[in-house]
């Protein structure tokens, strides 16, 4: 199971990276952009959380993503922690990316079909669901 959703999520990645590619943005900066949009001012551990996201890969990207200036950070209150949000820069990038994304996701929605594509978004937050919260124990 694990080889076959890293497979077709290394295959999905690379479609979408070609496509953002004239944008400077990748898949992973995409996604942080489109929660940080939806989700406001949010920990980094807290979006580490909602993206399944380890803290070093996280880290990485957001450092790239404070020098493009497309988010904003502050300290929390123990100095430890990290509150980030969506700059204008990253809300007009956002605004570029979009119209991107939406042709890959509709062209990909045709292909696959409309009720594979709602069974397949099921399926992959149902196991990511059950990794989440089972993971220790499986």
């Amino acid at each position: 199971m694990c080889g076959s959703f890293r497979r077709t999520s290394r295959a999905l990645t690379q479609l979408y990276e070609q496509a953002l590619r004239p944008l400077g943005l990748r898949a992973t900066q995409l996604t942080i952009l489109q929660v940080l949009s939806l989700a406001g001012e949010v920990s980094q551990g807290q979006l580490g959380e909602m993206l399944a996201m380890d803290s070093t890969s996280l880290t990485r990207t957001l450092a790239i993503m404070g020098r493009q200036r497309w988010i904003t950070a502050r300290r929390g209150k123990d100095g430890r922690e990290r509150w980030l949000g969506l700059s204008s820069a990253g809300e007009a990038q956002l605004r570029r990316a979009l119209p991107v994304w939406e042709k890959v996701q509709s062209r990909l929605r045709r292909q696959v079909g409309a009720q594979a594509w709602k069974s397949l978004l099921q399926l992959t937050q149902q196991v990511t669901g059950v990794v989440k919260t089972q993971g220790d124990s499986i």
